[in-house]
């Protein structure tokens, strides 16, 4: 049966298209990957199937009485709202009919026999609907849910705005399972989650019996739970079953077979201009030349699609630093409450440390309180000598007004525009990303133009929270070549084992340390 069906789309953003002509459906219980490189257009798919954003051209169609959930990389999450109003938002269409069912029960004390009747019947199918859907069970299922992704933990009744990325990804997420939707829509949800609760959603996604979308970087987690992938490349969509390993296989085979036949097209293009140049001229071979351009004019050539420019990271190293890059005494870090106990730790130079453990334990305020942009509660934190430092936050602000160019300008007003636009294009981004507004780039191109940033300032410590999301697999493979052929000091907070695995010589375990746990 098929849930969804998309025909004929075609969409882009001023001169920069992102899809044409794309077709898709999806059928019930699939488990499909949808992958590609940054900027390819992921989100902007997931954006219009549920109606976020209206395409240029093209036909959506859902199967009546579909209902789709969507956790979406960049939700916005209101302050004041506590943890328990957002998973409680996921019965709202249940508050809903209970306002109707009572205002029913109000007009009944002055309606007619008639009228009465119609009341009585329609408030019993909501009280139905209601029992059907555990309304009545609201507060003990958001607490069930609270405690199984680590909610519990924080504090229901703590805001919304006050959470780390993870927490606030879990939020949204232990919403979306409360909704129980025909259909789950993923966009990187393994993004700021930590490898527990990673494989809790992995557990998760292998027993779901219904159809779900998912955008994710992370192989390992995409091999373990679709069984096909949709590969979106040049503003296509194109359709391979298995997991994202098989998808390597078959698109490499194919790719090798389309150059194959490329090359033989373009040798006898060769030799048909050849024999018609040589030919045309005189009478004797003038029927056969015109025949070859006959030919050559009928052709339908093969096109090969343009090589996506792969990023290049090269770490500008700052001079030699002092011994020690940073010494803490008795440090307390946390904002109104403590969230560590008293640290005593020191990184020396040529260090490569990386900090792991669950969401919202401490990880980034401990970088922060580091780099003195959050001051401690107690103790001291001393840097060493001559440090420079690079720092890569883990979300930019979403504000930004300014083009790809003019931010990096901001950042180099030395750089001439040529030197700007080749910084960026070695950071794997395009021209058209980098007249783009900051805001309409998706998660993947503003990593990359916060890495252009980084490497562009000579540093010998980095400081890097979380700095894989987003990426894509050449992208973080290039990041991490770079990473190891980095002379400097790096402390890193990082979720994926495969990425700093050769990487990082110490990992420090946050859990031993924290007061959230």
């Amino acid at each position: 049966m098929s849930i969804l069906n998309v025909e004929h789309l075609t969409h882009g953003f001023g001169d920069r298209a992102i899809f044409h002509d794309v077709s898709f459906r999806l059928l019930k219980g699939e488990h499909i990957g949808l992958v590609g490189a940054n900027g390819e257009g992921k989100s902007t798919f997931m954006n219009i199937i549920t109606g976020k954003l209206q395409p240029d051209e093209g036909k959506i169609e859902w199967a009546k009485n579909v209902r789709a959930g969507y956790l979406d990389q960049h939700t916005v999450l209101e302050k004041g709202m506590t943890i328990r109003d957002v998973l409680a938002s996921a019965f709202g269409f249940l508050f809903d009919l209970e306002a109707q069912m009572n205002e029913m029960y109000e007009k009944m004390a002055e309606a007619s026999e008639e009228e009465m009747e119609r009341y009585m019947e329609e408030t019993g199918v909501i009280q139905e609907l209601l029992s059907a859907h555990d309304f009545y069970r609201i507060d003990a299922k958001v607490e069930e849910v609270g405690r199984a992704l680590g909610l519990a933990d924080i504090g229901l009744d703590r805001d919304v705005t006050e959470l780390s990325g993870g927490q606030r990804t879990k939020v949204l997420l232990g919403k979306l399972l409360l909704e129980k939707p025909d259909i789950l829509l993923l966009d990187e949800p393994t993004n700021y989650l930590d490898e527990v609760h990673i494989e809790w959603l992995k557990r998760y996604l292998n027993d779901y019996e219904n159809a779900f979308i998912l955008i994710s970087h992370d192989i390992p987690f995409l091999n373990s739970v679709v069984n096909l992938i949709y590969h979106m490349d040049n503003q296509e969509l194109n359709r391979y079953v298995g997991n994202y390993d098989r998808f390597q296989e078959v698109y490499a085979v194919k790719k090798a077979q389309l150059e194959a036949a490329y090359n033989r097209q373009q040798k006898e293009i060769a030799e048909l201009k050849d024999f018609v140049a040589r030919n045309k001229a005189r009478v004797a071979t003038r029927n056969m030349a015109m025949s070859r351009q006959k030919k050559l004019d009928k052709m339908d050539l093969i096109e090969l699609a343009a090589e996506k420019p792969k990023p290049e990271f090269h770490f500008r190293e700052a001079r030699t630093p002092g011994r020690y890059l940073v010494e803490a005494h008795d440090l307390v870090i946390g904002y109104e409450e403590p969230l560590s106990s008293p640290l005593n730790f020191q990184m020396e130079r040529g260090e490569r440390v990386v900090l792991t453990g669950a969401n919202g334990i401490g990880k980034t305020t401990l970088l922060k309180s580091i780099l003195g942009l959050i001051p401690p509660l107690s103790g001291t934190v001393e840097l060493g000598d001559y440090l420079e430092i690079g720092y890569f936050e883990q979300e930019m602000s979403q504000d930004i007004d300014a083009t790809a160019l003019e931010e990096l300008w901001k950042e180099f007003p030395g750089f001439s525009q040529f030197e700007i636009r080749s910084a960026l294009a070695k950071c794997g981004l395009t021209t058209k990303h980098i007249e783009s507004k900051v805001r309409v780039l998706s998660g993947g191109e503003q990593a990359k133009l916060r890495l252009c940033k980084l490497v562009n300032r000579a540093s010998n410590l980095l400081v890097l929270d979380e700095p894989t999301n987003h990426l894509d697999v050449d992208a973080k493979d290039e990041l991490k070549r770079a990473l190891q052929e980095y002379k400097g000091s790096i402390l890193m907070v990082c979720h994926e084992p495969e990425f700093y695995e050769g990487l990082a010589a110490r990992v420090w375990d946050c859990s031993q340390w924290t007061t959230r746990v």
